[in-house]
């Protein structure tokens, strides 16, 4: 083989291992503990759901992968999810009790949002009591 053929060869190899470094650290970031975490946002279900509906690209960008406070009125709860004035749709690790019409603050990771259903959803949630 020709030097420069195996120059070529690393070269292509150092390219490949980088890719799949840069993939996996993409894929598998550091989990986040959204319990100790600080909100970047403290918000109520209402207005976090009209910043979407009105401005949408806008508010994910400055909302997505955030942590949120949210606070707002049951509307509906299972297991380990509860929605917050049939608009944000939270998930908890762990069992949860609420009732229905309960007035809740929940911190949690800003996930997405559905504009079809126009559901913003949370995941990483925990109960925030005052």
């Amino acid at each position: 083989m020709h030097t420069k053929t195996i120059k070529r060869l690393l070269f292509i190899l150092v390219v490949i291992i980088i890719g799949i470094t840069i993939g996996y650290n993409y894929l598998y970031q550091d989990h986040r503990n959204i319990e100790v975490e600080k909100p970047d946002f403290k918000v109520s279900a209402k207005a976090i759901t009209d910043s979407f509906i009105n401005q949408p690209e806008i508010s994910e960008t400055k909302y997505l992968n955030k942590t949120i406070e949210i606070s707002g009125i049951v509307t509906e709860f299972n297991k380990n999810d509860v929605t917050v004035d049939n608009t944000v749709f939270c998930q908890f690790n762990t069992d949860i009790n609420y009732a229905l019409n309960e007035k809740i603050k929940i911190k949690g990771r800003l996930i997405g949002y559905d504009d079809l259903l126009e559901i913003i959803k949370l995941d990483q949630c925990i109960s925030i009591t005052d």
